[in-house]
């Protein structure tokens, strides 16, 4: 009946396409009525819980596909392709967007794994993988009806909306992508952090040494653990950063160099093979593909980039 209610409440207030600002910080709505294939994005830590439709992801070849029945949980940036291949007028995706403030989020993590020693000790040493899936159990169903009717009134909404964000929160931590949510937030949180540190230095000749560095781990070790959590190893990773980002970039208008420039890349020829490589196509042909258009380029781009709340 809640699940009904919060639909209910997204179909009442959000009747065209796109991206809808709830007046709680980092909350969006969503409708999605037209089929879009999977094309490069980059996932911030985020909840995206669907309430009609299908969403897909794509991380390292596999597809995950979530509806109503789990909710997704992003823990920590990810490179992805992500689509709606099966949105039509007729049977729209709707959903809500939360994007995850690591601030908060750390904080809770901390005085949950404080409170209960059981929780600090997971039951196996390997970081679960950044993207999670998770049942709507009764409490975060309940959590999130209650954050959907602040909007119901712009004085609750800003009086209340960022307890009522954090209980959301809690629930999430509480709910089975907890672990995993744990893991990126909590205390030993090292791949999380690298990734972070990685996201911030595209530009840059980062090696595995280095991001090893950053957390303390030897090399063997971070690689180990990383593509436990991810995975990809990684080189793989931090490739699938820059020409998942470089993609985007020039679905904006970006000219190739330009874009293998903002993505660490030197050589415009080395970029090109590797982005050859991974999408089957030359630089100059995506941006003008007709099967992966421009358009399609920047709606991707605003659904996973824009409303994102940068990692700090």
């Amino acid at each position: 009946m809640s699940k009904q209610k919060i639909k209910q409440i997204i179909e009442n207030t959000i009747t065209e396409d796109g991206m809808m600002k709830t007046g709680i910080k980092g909350v969006h709505l969503f409708r999605v009525s037209d089929t879009r294939l999977c094309a490069p994005a980059i996932y911030k830590p985020t909840v995206v819980a669907v309430l009609n439709g299908t969403k897909e992801a794509v991380l390292d070849g596999k597809s995950f596909k979530y509806d109503s029945s789990k909710y997704m949980c992003c823990t920590m940036t990810m490179p992805v392709e992500a689509g709606t291949p099966e949105a039509s007028p007729e049977n729209p995706l709707l959903g809500v967007y939360i994007s995850l403030d690591t601030k908060v989020m750390t904080e809770l993590a901390i005085e949950m794994q404080n409170a209960s020693g059981a929780l600090s000790k997971s039951k196996s040493n390997q970081p679960p993988p950044g993207l999670a899936y998770s049942n709507w159990d009764e409490t975060f169903t309940e959590a999130l009806l209650r954050l959907m009717q602040l909007g119901e009134n712009p004085l609750d909404t800003l009086i209340l909306g960022e307890s009522r964000l954090r209980e959301l929160y809690y629930a999430v931590l509480k709910g089975e992508a907890g672990n995993s949510a744990m893991r990126a937030f909590g205390i030993g949180n090292e791949i999380s952090r690298s990734i972070v540190y990685l996201s911030s230095n595209l530009d840059k000749a980062i090696t595995i040494e280095d991001m090893a560095e950053q957390v303390g781990m030897s090399r063997a070790v971070f690689h180990r653990k990383f593509k436990q959590a991810t995975s990809m190893s990684p080189i793989q990773f931090a490739k699938s950063m820059r020409l998942n980002s470089a993609a985007m970039r020039m679905a904006t208008g970006m000219t190739v160099n330009e874009a293998a420039f903002e993505v660490g890349y030197i050589s415009s020829s080395q970029f090109s093979r590797e982005f050859k490589r991974m999408y089957g196509l030359s630089p100059k042909q995506w941006s003008s593909s007709n099967q992966l258009s421009s358009e399609l380029m920047r709606r991707n781009e605003n659904y996973f980039d824009e409303f994102q709340q940068s990692v700090t």
